[in-house]
């Protein structure tokens, strides 16, 4: 017999009954029953049943278990009880009679427990990373991990895409977020860079002959951290294709992506038309260019509404150009309570409240005097109320939309009945107001809308919905006035060198995002390959020639010799495994993620270099005053 296991902890069934096996793993959990020891053993499979009785060998030394020591078990499979036959467990029919048992790895008294699912600080998960990846659920999201991972590679080979590895020690890149730079022995005072991306290389390869490319890419970037973000690394699938358009691109990502998710959605609904949305209307419609379309609230422009009406902020912000009033529907919102807590919410985001409407209906019983002295009413019903249902019996019922709100006084019931017309509301309804210029609102208008859309049931749920976002800004104009790119510097400006002849802030890029339940999980474009544009566009964003020669020197030099069209996309695999486990913070699904604060509890990072690897580098460091 194996030294360690004849079965794993989910092999066992009726079908093994009466067999001498041998089985290792932890002590999941023991239960005492008064001379009868229940174990539950557990390894990277499942879990099977221990018994053993006090005529067992193994007794004695089995009573000195604890939970999480590692241990080896010889004995007989027996059948369960009928009653007692466990149906969730696959070896929930049998349970094994221990004869021998040796402790492989003893544990000292847990930090926190493995068994069942408390919720502990995150200071003491991270810490003790190796105790919190053996509970239940965490161990089930890295799989599915590692299962994603397999599936992303089988689907990209059948399409024909060829898996490349691109280097890690690399040059400085602008990505978007600050380096990770690492020091140079052999070149003192110089330094090399962790990839943001793998964007230069894969461009090389295509200009290289290859056609198609991908790379499940560990990506390295110094950003803050939020509950989808990594702060330091993580990985994407990265792809790349030649003599493609946009469309090509999203031909062969949609396939792969939507494959992931219908395999490990676990049943939910799965969005099969994937609109696109420009931009623009994207930040007018959602409030956001990573919309969550299970939302069906699309917020309008309603500026002209307001444009020299009797509420003097809104009358008085449309005498300035740039600046709008937008309204987000509120179907079923129509009440004051729920108005003035989502004017309290804006409130929270920093706002100084929201305008609102809202619609009820006004009715009255024609030629009927009701007294509710004179009129018996049910008890605890209110006179309106019973007012209205004996009006509604007799047929003598009428009703008009009234609306109502500060709003509302102060427009009048014409621009009123207007904007519900508009925005297409009736009895029962709100609708919310910002205005200014959109910039300065919008985020939290988003925000608004995925609140109402939550708080009124409006948002579906078990369902994923897919958006591609095109027609991204090339560029966009910095707090101090200067010009920049507003995303990736590499993507094709539409329009070619005769856009960038006219306004930098008019131009628009071939780029695009793959949104899903408002999260950014691709982003992508069509690569400027030719260098008197790519020049162009830099000097636009104040990059001389010079210095784009000095830090893109190896891919201007490379399109200076035969470079194809080509274009591609980045998805986000620890988002991707993120949405599939129903998952709200990122660091549930990677294995040993940081903290808040970029540090890894585990391992002690970052640490102090010692003395001799600061001379080898040829480094001092400074004090922090």
């Amino acid at each position: 017999m194996h030294a360690y296991r004849s079965h794993t902890c989910a092999q066992l069934n009726a079908a093994n009954v009466g067999q001498d096996i041998r089985l290792s793993g932890w002590v999941h959990r023991v239960r005492d029953h008064g001379g009868v020891l229940f174990i539950d053993l557990r390894d990277h499979y499942g879990i099977t049943q221990i018994i053993a009785d006090s005529d067992s060998p193994a007794f004695a030394d089995l009573d000195k278990v604890r939970a999480e020591w590692v241990i080896r078990i010889d004995g007989t499979v027996k059948a369960r009880d009928a009653a007692l036959v466990n149906p969730k467990l696959p070896t929930g029919q049998i349970e094994v009679y221990a004869r021998g048992m040796e402790v492989l790895g003893a544990a000292e008294e847990l930090p926190m427990p493995v068994f069942g699912e408390v919720d502990y600080p995150e200071e003491t998960r991270l810490t003790y990373r190796f105790l919190d990846l053996r509970r239940d659920k965490l161990h089930a999201n890295m799989m599915l991990r590692s299962n994603v991972v397999r599936s992303i590679r089988n689907r990209m080979w059948d399409q024909g895409f060829n898996e490349f590895q691109t280097p890690i020690i690399t040059a400085s890149s602008p990505e978007g977020a600050r380096d990770f730079l690492v020091p140079s022995r052999l070149h003192p005072g110089k330094f090399y860079a962790l990839p943001q991306a793998p964007q230069q290389f894969k461009q090389l390869i295509m200009v290289s002959g290859f056609d198609k490319y991908f790379q499940i890419a560990p990506c390295f970037r110094d950003e803050d951290p939020r509950a989808d973000r990594s702060p330091t690394d993580f990985y994407q699938l990265d792809i790349e294709m030649s003599f493609v358009k946009q469309e090509d691109v999203f031909a062969a990502v949609q396939p792969v992506v939507q494959g992931i998710f219908e395999e490990f959605g676990k049943g939910k609904k799965i969005d099969t038309n994937w609109p696109l949305i420009a931009y623009n209307d994207a930040l007018k419609w959602y409030g956001s260019d990573k919309p969550d379309l299970r939302n069906p609230i699309i917020m309008q422009d309603v500026s002209e509404h307001f444009r020299g009406s009797g509420f003097a902020i809104f009358a008085k912000l449309l005498e300035s150009e740039g600046n709008e009033i937008r309204a987000i529907p509120a179907p079923t919102g129509g009440s004051r309570k729920f108005c003035d807590r989502m004017n309290a919410f804006a409130q929270q985001q920093g706002l100084p409240g929201m305008g609102y409407i809202f619609w009820r209906e006004e009715g009255y019983g024609e030629g009927i005097v009701f007294d509710a002295i004179q009129n018996p009413q049910e008890k605890g019903e209110a006179k309106e109320a019973w007012h209205e249902r004996v009006a509604r019996k007799l047929g003598k019922w009428s009703s008009n939309s009234v609306a109502a709100g500060p709003l509302a006084k102060n427009i009048g019931p014409e621009r009123t009945e207007a904007i519900r017309q508009q925005l297409g509301l009736g009895v029962g309804d709100a609708a919310f107001f910002l205005g200014g210029k959109p910039e300065t609102f919008q985020a939290v208008a988003g925000r608004a809308r995925n609140e109402i859309g939550n708080e009124l049931g409006l948002t579906e749920k078990d369902t994923f919905r897919f958006a591609w976002i095109v027609d991204f800004p090339m560029f966009e104009k910095t707090d101090d006035g200067k010009i920049d790119f507003s995303h990736n510097p590499f993507s094709m400006p539409q329009g070619g060198m005769e856009a960038l002849q006219g306004d930098p802030l008019n131009v628009y890029a071939y780029q695009y995002d793959l949104a899903c339940n408002g999260y950014e999980l691709i982003s992508g474009g069509i690569r400027n390959h030719k260098p008197e544009i790519m020049y162009k566009a830099f000097e636009l964003a104040g990059y001389p020639n010079d210095e784009v020669n000095k830090r893109f020197g190896g891919m201007v030099k490379a399109f200076k010799y035969g470079a194809p069209p080509h274009g591609g996309c980045a998805a986000g695999i620890d988002r991707i495994v993120m949405l599939l486990a129903d998952e709200a913070n990122i660091r549930e699904v990677i294995m040993f993620p940081m903290n808040q604060r970029a540090e890894d509890l585990l391992m002690n990072a970052p640490s102090e270099p010692t003395n001799e690897q600061l001379r080898d580098l040829h480094l001092r460091v400074i004090p922090k005053e």
